[in-house]
């Protein structure tokens, strides 16, 4: 959920005006020479001073001081005996800060946070922007009140109104151009757990907005800056029952999942929303792939928003300095030794350890040991579908609640899952009968058409309203079904296709669910899939990427995303442009949880060459419906032996194993499907294609290696068959729900089904 920033080009007099007002009052300000978590900083430098990193006498690194007079030193091993010298500096020692090294509780206690706009300064003596907003017309001498954090990259801490600017727009209004509200994409935090009777500490990342640091995405600084947000609001004294809870969707998702896996002792639960879980294989590189759309264009705004203020960053934190806020101003210092994160990722096309491992939010997931409340979509249009594979990773927390669903971003928030949303969050964090005020159920059809111009279910009551005390509630909330798949997202209203709203749900006891089975399907001539072996055969296609549009929703149609009927442009496949395999009609019911595997044995013209894998489902009236995509680049094949299983093949990405096609001869190449839950009805057909990579996804663009020339032939049966596994749930079926309208599921288009030119 990013928003769109300029760029403008940085003219030489903008820059001088920026130093300017970065650099503070005094003339030659002392250096700073500091250790933080695997790297070090300084400030206060002569700028362009040469600036060299020794440790016990022993020369690491040199660097040069920017034009503020700052310098960070990257990938240092933790430990004492650091020093800095040159630029003025006096060569004091210091320590490198290792994983887990937190500070004592009284580091915490000194603390104290007022109400609207505070600086803290974390471990590492950098300062964070935290913003407390309380519930309408409270104080904070009216507490103490339940408390959560929303701890976010975007513009999350601008102290600003949200609810009053919503409120205009709602009414009809326009939202008025304030630089101090924050982004819509921190509602969670800033309007909606406010108007649940919460107070929220809206943490801003450091790097960003008026927090000080460099950002640096997922680093382990900023990682451990999250536990150390969580110990300073939960030892304030208006904090209900010193503990703290983590909301948000998104970017404020995704946070939470780093932070409870630093285990933080005062982290009452977490409710991370439409998250990814790796920054590589999810979106970054889906299949190896890299990803030129959303994740390239989000990766670019985060690094306009780090881009020091007043010159560039986020609309607040430019407006405060420019009013005379010194705290931000001297927060900017560090905002050039920003690394880059495009350069980054483009730099390192394989899955390097280095980098990727510890931003890896599925690293932290098995560590966390708070209560969790996990909302996603498998199409998410953004984050994509991947993070449902880490899920299992939480199988050692008793206190884990999935909701799953098909639909788009914004849908973590929609009326199946809000209700538990609110139950969770009363139960764990603030000790009380869960209820859902009037107010919020009343002009939650509002809230809906504002957020995702769509209509929606309406919000319930609770169930546990009435529960005579939080005890009781709280037994009644732990025998809730640990994952409901809520399906057909989008069906639930008459009348409405895809208003928001699941329109039935299957419940699990714990994920991956037990009662999967993989199945098999063949892969056979003339399009044919079916559960028996076939002849052998092949069947040949061009990968042309230029066959089809790049995306779903191009260009500013990428807005429409979440509305109720998107004008999705999923064109069929073009002749001798991809392969369609496509099943018998069901006798029944087949209902599918989880991730698939197309097993292809390939052969190509092209030592390398990118695959896209599309599971569909053919209606009886003529129609297809979209389920879910795989991709992956031939030559990362290799695949992690270990972790690997029938149904989900899990590629190593790692340079190491990369490997050309060999020519003239079959190999064999599994292809990850995302993970999905759908539910195929009698009637209808299960269909998988195989194309060049794009034309599928709403916001996701692929820079393929592929340009129309490559040939690529699928062996099927014989000794070499090609196959589709899918999770199918064993005996499970629609419960008797009818086949949704056409093009009513949220996150999947349809179109009218037209057979490939291989005839499936």
């Amino acid at each position: 959920m990013g928003r769109a920033c300029s760029s403008a080009k940085r003219s030489l007099p903008l820059a001088v005006l920026a130093a300017a007002l970065l650099l503070p009052a005094a003339a030659h300000p002392a250096v700073v020479t500091r250790g933080s978590v695997g790297e070090a900083y300084v400030t206060g430098a002569k700028a362009g001073a040469k600036l060299t990193l020794t440790r016990d006498g022993r020369r690491l690194a040199t660097g040069t001081a920017d034009r503020f007079g700052s310098k960070i030193f990257y990938e240092l091993r933790p430990g004492s005996g650091y020093r800095v010298t040159g630029g003025g500096s006096s060569g004091r020692p210091f320590a490198v800060m290792g994983k887990g090294a937190n500070p004592k509780a009284s580091f915490f206690k000194r603390i104290r946070l007022k109400e609207g706009l505070n600086y803290v300064k974390v471990r590492d003596g950098v300062e964070l922007a935290m913003t407390v907003r309380l519930p309408a017309g409270k104080k904070l001498t009216d507490g103490p009140f339940p408390t959560v954090i929303e701890y976010s990259g975007y513009q999350v801490a601008a102290p600003g109104n949200l609810l009053s600017s919503v409120a205009g727009a709602i009414g009809g209004g326009s939202a008025a151009s304030d630089p101090l509200v924050p982004a819509s994409s921190t509602a969670v935090g800033s309007l909606i757990a406010p108007l649940l009777g919460f107070a929220t500490v809206s943490v801003q990342m450091r790097g960003s907005g008026c927090s000080g640091g460099a950002f640096d995405l997922f680093g382990l600084p900023t990682t451990y800056d999250g536990y150390d947000a969580v110990e300073a609001a939960a030892a304030q004294p208006w904090v209900k029952g010193g503990k703290v809870g983590m909301v948000g969707i998104s970017f404020s998702g995704i946070t939470q999942l780093f932070t409870a896996g630093t285990r933080p002792p005062h982290l009452a639960a977490i409710t991370p929303m439409s998250v990814t879980d790796d920054t590589y294989s999810a979106t970054g590189y889906p299949g190896g792939i890299f990803n030129k759309g959303f994740a390239l264009s989000w990766i670019r705004e985060r690094m306009d928003d780090a881009r020091p203020a007043p010159e560039g960053g986020q609309p607040w934190a430019k407006a405060l300095v420019k009013a005379g806020d010194r705290n931000c101003r001297a927060n900017q210092r560090l905002r050039l030794q920003t690394r880059d994160a495009v350069k980054l990722s483009r730099e390192n096309p394989y899955r390097t350890p280095s980098l990727y491992d510890e931003r890896a939010a599925a690293a932290w997931i098995g560590k966390i040991k708070a209560p969790v409340f996990l909302v996603g979509q498998y199409q998410d249009e953004q984050t994509g579908g991947h993070f449902v594979e880490s899920l299992g990773e939480l199988k050692g927390n008793p206190d884990v609640w999935l909701s799953l669903q098909n639909g788009v971003h914004a849908d973590s928030l929609g009326p199946s899952t809000i209700t538990e949303w609110v139950e969770f969050l009363k139960l764990f964090v603030a000790d009380e009968v869960p209820s859902i005020p009037s107010s919020i159920r009343g002009l939650s059809g509002e809230l809906y058409r504002y957020l995702a111009d769509a209509p929606a279910l309406p919000v319930q009551q609770s169930k546990l309203a009435d529960s005579p005390s939080v005890a009781q509630a709280m037994a009644a909330f732990r025998r809730y079904p640990r994952v409901r798949l809520l399906m057909d997202n989008g069906a639930a209203i008459p009348g409405s296709p895809g208003a928001i709203g699941a329109a039935w749900e299957l419940t699990h006891g714990a994920w991956p669910i037990a009662e999967t089975s993989p199945t098999t399907m063949y892969l056979g001539e003339g399009g044919a899939l079916r559960p028996e072996l076939p002849a052998a055969a092949s069947a040949s296609y061009t990968a042309d990427p230029a066959a089809r549009p790049k995306q779903t929703l191009p260009g500013s149609g990428a807005e429409d995303a979440w509305k109720a009927q998107p004008p999705y442009d999923w064109a069929p496949l073009a002749a001798g442009k991809g392969l369609g395999f496509t099943g018998p009609v069901l006798e029944r019911d087949v209902v599918i949880a989880g991730p698939s595997s197309l097993d292809l044995w390939v052969k190509s013209t092209a030592k390398d060459t990118d695959f896209q894998v599309t599971l569909s489902e053919v209606r009886p009236d003529g129609q297809e419906t979209y389920v879910q995509n795989g991709w992956l680049r031939a030559s990362h094949r290799k695949l992690y032996p270990k972790r690997s299983t029938a149904l989900n093949p899990v590629p190593t990405h790692l340079k190491k194993d990369a490997a050309p096609l060999p020519a003239g001869q079959f190999t064999l190449v599994r292809v990850p499907v995302f993970p999905v839950a759908h539910a195929f009805r009698a009637g209808s057909r299960i269909r998988v294609t195989v194309e060049a990579a794009g034309g599928d996804r709403p916001r996701w663009d692929f820079a393929t290696i592929d340009d129309g020339k490559a040939v690529n032939t699928v062996s099927l049966g014989g000794a070499q068959p090609s196959k589709l596994v899918l999770p199918v749930i064993a005996g499970d079926d629609a419960r008797g729900t009818p086949l949704p309208p056409a093009g009513a599921l949220r996150g999947q288009p349809g179109r009218a089904y037209s057979p490939a030119s291989n005839g499936g």
